[in-house]
């Protein structure tokens, strides 16, 4: 039997991300679905995304019907069986034949006909035992993260932002967007609506439509990005000269070039095909796109503003990206660490005196934050640490803000968590060199 577009793009993408370093964010808007009909590209999304946000409950309940273990079988056997539990535990609107045929069918096309009687098996007995489950609520948010992870977050947040966080994860965050009176009324007329935002005054949220399938966004004049991620470019607030220094995929820098139209800003991004992409989607005409690494950089002048918006091991962002919890060792943590710490040292050497810097991460682990801060403070004496509720402070004056800035802050320093705030979790520190 043939196998639906949406669910041979959710295998595809599904192999990918378990066999690369791919995100499924990406691929899920990349040139592999674009083809798929709206209501395809929905059923696409929603397996994907239930699949890696729930792949611990699935694989507990496949493997009570295994012989060996789960990790034995092939991954694209292992692929199909999580595609078919997902749909006959969780979507209650999907037929019980339909996710164990076209599952078989996988696992066929994919030339492990040997294990398709197996697979057969094991999803008929699971739709058989259990009906679909109306509500995801029945399910214990903590088992689907790594025990040492919850740990972790519960010693250094408390128990109550930690269980906000892992139910957070569990949930699709809504699509959030920057614009303005009239880009709305534009987007308005596309049958797409928004509702204000909870942090800034130029944010919204998706609540109707596609914005995708926009005008606006196929012409590169919106980006959909998260409250807290914008947030982050306006708190480094005007300069005569910026430097982004981590800049794909551009949606920051957007806003810094908007911010400040008559500065040109410098936007560093390590790998060329990325850079590329930038060029595409941050058409502006102050923006200057250079693929360099940050620690080498070819351009020998300094900068009365810098972002570093640092790699990090995004673990503020498991709604989005939920792949990461299942990819993420303890010692990814100390690496990143040592990684971010070279990068933020570097940018401060391209700071002018009597210039600002702030660094940012969409991680929740004090060692790729408040410790990298703390490091780079000893091995730069000229450089002293800014409270950031000041500049909270000012934006809300402004009109910026919307939420009360004492509620964003963490010490000296921005942090938001999930489940707690209405955004993914991000961190900023605000540094200035001394004249």
């Amino acid at each position: 039997m043939p196998v639906s577009p949406a669910r041979g793009a959710a295998f595809d993408v599904l192999l990918r991300v378990q066999t690369t370093d791919a995100y499924a964010s990406e691929l899920l808007h990349s040139s592999r679905t674009e083809k798929l009909s709206s209501a395809d590209h929905g059923l696409t999304t929603e397996i994907v995304m239930g699949v890696l946000r729930w792949r611990s409950v699935l694989d507990e309940h496949i493997a009570s019907y295994l012989d060996k273990p789960l990790g034995k079988f092939d991954v694209e056997v292992i692929t199909a069986l999580r595609m078919g539990a997902y749909q006959l535990l969780f979507l209650d609107r999907i037929p019980a034949h339909a996710a164990i045929n076209e599952s078989v069918e996988l696992v066929k096309k994919a030339r492990k006909r040997s294990a398709a009687g197996m697979a057969n098996a094991v999803l008929r007995k699971i739709s058989a035992q259990y009906s679909a489950m109306s509500s995801r609520s029945n399910q214990d948010p903590l088992g689907t993260h790594p025990t040492w992870l919850v740990q972790r977050w519960e010693r250094t947040y408390g128990i109550e932002a930690m269980q906000a966080t892992c139910s957070y994860d569990q949930t699709t965050p809504q699509t959030a967007i920057r614009a303005n009176k009239t880009l709305i009324e534009e987007l308005t007329t596309e049958a797409i609506q928004l509702e204000p935002g909870r942090l800034l005054d130029q944010a919204y949220t998706v609540t109707t439509g596609d914005i995708t399938r926009t005008r606006a966004f196929r012409d590169k004049r919106l980006t959909i990005q998260d409250e807290g991620s914008q947030l982050i470019a306006l708190l480094l607030g005007r300069g005569k000269r910026i430097l982004d220094c981590c800049a794909a995929p551009g949606g920051k820098t957007r806003i810094l070039a908007e911010q400040n139209p008559r500065s040109p800003v410098i936007a560093a991004e390590l790998h060329r095909h990325r850079a590329a992409l930038m060029r595409r989607l941050v058409p502006l005409p102050n923006v200057h796109i250079i693929a360099a690494d940050i620690r080498s950089m070819p351009v020998a002048i300094h900068f009365d503003r810098i972002l570093v918006d640092a790699p990090c091991t995004g673990t503020g962002t498991l709604a989005r990206n939920p792949e990461i919890k299942w990819r993420l060792t303890p010692d990814a943590i100390s690496r990143m660490q040592a990684y971010q710490l070279e990068i933020v040292s570097a940018a401060m050497k391209q700071l002018a005196p009597g210039g600002e810097l702030l660094y940012s991460t969409c991680s929740l682990e004090p060692e790729e934050n408040e410790a990298v801060i703390d490091q780079a403070l000893r091995d730069n004496p000229s450089f002293r640490l800014l409270d950031i509720g000041d500049r909270l402070s000012e934006l809300r004056n402004d009109g910026t803000l919307v939420c009360d800035p004492d509620s964003l802050v963490r010490g000296p320093y921005l942090r938001t968590v999930p489940g707690i705030h209405p955004c993914d979790g991000f961190f900023a520190a605000l540094l200035a060199r001394e004249m």
